[in-house]
């Protein structure tokens, strides 16, 4: 690897972001009839007028319109983000008991009052970045207060770890599915996954002690109730006492993990649990290499006891799959990391990017064909992923070449803590 392999990668980063994935959010995601954003595009970028606007899409938007405004100072996007922000203040909070609403009709009338605790997490994730942005205080203490009410009502103090969904009271809801897909199981990898990621955030703009220890529980819990460690994978689904109730493992959660682990330890700046942490990240990054690419370049989707189950191609796993590589990379020195994490980008290059019609494509099968049945933009589809991977990519690119020796000297992979 040289210095021009390591520029080529940042360019062809840089232009993907610049030239297809931010212009297509600035310029098409807009609900200009009922205000806020649009719910749902099909993905011949038919806009469908009616649909619902879900809150993972609302609060995904909001963090990435401050996130990109933090890097680069558009001032699209702070018009953008503000938009986000006055949108979810007026229809998606819940003046009456606090938190947000899971699913609004296209007017921003409620259609699903639930407290879904993975949707509170993205809300404190994008309150916190729009506060980071900004220097909006109302924004820092909405989070704050969020943060106290999930520790209230969803936090486990006898098994530990959160309890996956609330009703609009905040009394533990009996149907616990984030979606129809979704096994009907008290706790899940996922969520505790997106709360980790948003604590982290928080506690940039809040050194709070009991945050903290929220922090550092959540990664315990990672570490000796999620992780099969032979081989490193995440279980997805427990009952309460945390025995696992499901086999299979997702390569895309498992390689997001790896480095959103990481990415705590450093918002902690705890040097007592990096090296531990920096093997639980190694580990899962190892086996996601050895079992989970194809031949292309591409990732797959999901596996269960060593076999593939379903070989599908989503796009935000191989978003989440470079920015793991890379952050695999960072923490070993190992090049092999390095030229996966090119690999994969080739194949988003090649097989995901919709080049003719901006964005990327939900998935695409075994052999790049891709699935014009899913939707360019959804409740569950939009710019978090891709975003915040070139993001994570174009941070880490600028600090390279960089030697790792051992583990007690680990540089910061992707420079978030000092925004």
């Amino acid at each position: 690897m040289d210095n021009n392999t390591i520029l080529d990668f940042k360019n062809r980063v840089e232009r993907e972001f610049k030239e297809d994935i931010l212009p297509f959010w600035l310029e098409r995601s807009r609900d200009e009839m009922n205000g806020g954003f649009i719910g749902r595009m099909a993905n011949d970028l038919t806009v469908i007028e009616d649909a619902p606007k879900g809150l993972i899409l609302n609060a995904r938007l909001l963090w990435t319109f401050s996130a990109v405004y933090r890097w680069n100072g558009d001032f699209r996007c702070l018009e953008m983000a503000q938009r986000a922000y006055e949108y979810f203040e007026r229809f998606f909070w819940d003046g009456e008991y606090g938190g947000a609403f899971w699913l609004l009709d296209s007017r921003g009338r409620c259609l699903d009052d639930k407290k879904k605790i993975y949707g509170q997490a993205f809300c404190v994730y994008a309150l916190s970045e729009y506060s980071q942005a900004f220097r909006c205080e109302a924004a820092r203490q909405r989070a704050q207060n969020l943060y106290r009410l999930i520790e209230e009502y969803s936090h486990d103090e006898e098994g530990l770890g959160y309890f996956e969904t609330c009703n609009r009271d905040w009394t533990l809801a009996e149907d616990c599915r984030l979606s129809d897909k979704d096994m009907n199981e008290k706790k899940s990898m996922n969520n505790h996954l997106h709360i980790l990621e948003a604590y982290a955030n928080l506690y940039r703009i809040w050194n709070e002690n009991s945050l903290r220890r929220r922090l550092l529980e959540l990664i315990d819990i990672f570490q000796w109730k999620i992780l099969d460690p032979k081989p490193a994978h995440f279980r997805h689904f427990f009952d309460e006492r945390w025995i696992p109730q499901s086999a299979s493992y997702t390569f895309g959660h498992d390689i997001e993990g790896s480095w959103l682990l990481w990415e705590a330890v450093e918002a902690l700046g705890d040097k007592a649990i990096e090296a531990r942490v920096r093997k639980m990240a190694l580990s899962l990054a190892e086996a996601v290499c050895s079992q989970g690419f194809d031949a292309d370049g591409g990732l797959l989707y999901e596996g269960e006891q060593g076999r593939i189950i379903d070989d599908n191609k989503e796009w935000w796993p191989q978003a989440e799959a470079v920015v793991g590589l890379l952050n695999a990379y960072q923490l070993s020195g190992e090049e092999k990391y390095f030229q996966a994490a090119r690999q994969c980008w080739d194949f988003i290059e090649n097989r995901i990017v919709d080049h003719p019609r901006g964005e990327w494509f939900w998935r695409v099968s075994r052999d790049g064909t891709p699935d014009d049945s899913e939707p360019k933009v959804s409740e569950w589809k939009g710019p978090y992923h891709n975003t915040r991977a070139c993001l994570e990519i174009l941070r880490r690119l600028q600090r390279m070449p960089i030697p790792i020796t051992n583990a007690t000297n680990i540089p910061s992979p992707s420079g978030r803590g000092s925004g």
